[in-house]
């Protein structure tokens, strides 16, 4: 019982940060969004491995994990160049 509940209250704190990424100021803001809403997204498929007892959600959460970081590495590159981003937001 408090697994689902603990699943159901990621689910929800995901949904914030959802929220966070549609009224996002900055272009910063919606990817630290997305970067929130991927390790909320990894820590359920973790707890629904243990919920099921399935290995399988384990092996796939750690494969997405390792994808949730390339992704940010990608993006602090390319945020990273001076003047790249001040482009966009004209």
């Amino acid at each position: 019982m408090n697994l689902e509940f603990v699943i159901i209250f990621v689910l929800f704190c995901s949904m914030i940060s959802f929220y966070r990424l549609i009224k996002g100021p900055h272009p910063l803001d919606r990817i630290a969004a997305v970067s929130a809403i991927g390790i909320m997204l990894l820590i359920v498929l973790v707890l629904l491995g243990a919920h099921f007892n399935r290995a399988l959600f384990i092996d796939v959460a750690l494969v997405y994990g390792v994808l949730l970081f390339i992704d940010v590495l990608v993006m602090a590159k390319y945020f990273g160049t001076p003047g790249r981003h001040e482009e966009e937001e004209s």
